[in-house]
């Protein structure tokens, strides 16, 4: 139940006006976002954006009215650490109506193929899956064929699921889920991912720090 303090934190309703305003931001990101599909069938443009922007603004709404405070303080079950405000929010902002999510994955299959459906989940994580993956072919420079795609699989099912959180800090929060269970995955699969991960830091200090001589050796030498 929620008590009068937890209400109290709850945002007051929006003025006519800000609601508008609102709206019309998410609308304008909806557009981007089916622009990117480069559609030429407008009727179909329109009905990809309608379903876009249902989608965003029930995961503003919900997120607006149900705050970290609903959940109670605790600790993580895992981990034993107490919760942080992060975590409740998630677990809160994630008992979201599962048709939110179906509706808008439903309503994009209507009318897209699944590429096409993967650029719009993509504008709504800001590609992470990419840059993810790219970081993990970096940190593993043989990474196997299996690897990669267990490891794409787990990134593609963070970004399904992280498009039902409001902002970019909840959506790297979904993310990092993931991100921990490729790691074990690759633990469990005979790399040792703690050592990968220094190896590869050092790599890129050691670089910095050769770069930043490179280029004071450089303009010394102009002054010579």
């Amino acid at each position: 139940m929620v008590n009068a303090q937890e209400v109290s934190k709850i945002p007051a309703p929006l003025s006519a006006e800000a609601q508008a305003k609102a709206d019309a931001d998410v609308d304008k990101k909806a557009t981007e976002y089916v622009a990117a599909l480069n559609l030429t069938d407008e009727a179909k443009a329109t009905r990809v954006k309608e379903v876009v922007s249902t989608h965003m603004k029930a995961v503003r709404d919900w997120n607006n009215t149900h705050n970290a405070d609903m959940v109670p303080a605790g600790i993580n079950p895992l981990s034993g650490k107490p919760l942080s405000a992060m975590d409740r929010q998630i677990i809160v902002n994630s008992s979201i109506p599962k048709s939110v999510h179906e509706n808008l994955m439903t309503g994009l299959r209507k009318d897209l193929t699944e590429d096409q459906v993967e650029v719009i989940l993509d504008k709504y994580t800001i590609g992470k899956v990419a840059f993810t993956l790219n970081g993990y072919k970096s940190i593993v420079p043989d990474l196997t064929p299996t690897e990669e795609a267990v490891i794409l699989a787990n990134l593609k099912q963070a970004r399904e699921q992280a498009v039902d959180f409001k902002n970019i800090k909840q959506i790297s929060a979904i993310f990092e889920i993931y991100k921990t269970k490729n790691e074990q995955y690759l633990n469990e699969h005979g790399r040792n991912w703690h050592q990968l991960y220094g190896d590869y830091t050092k790599m890129i200090i050691a670089k910095k720090a050769a770069d930043k001589a490179a280029k004071e050796k450089a303009e010394q030498d102009k002054k010579n």
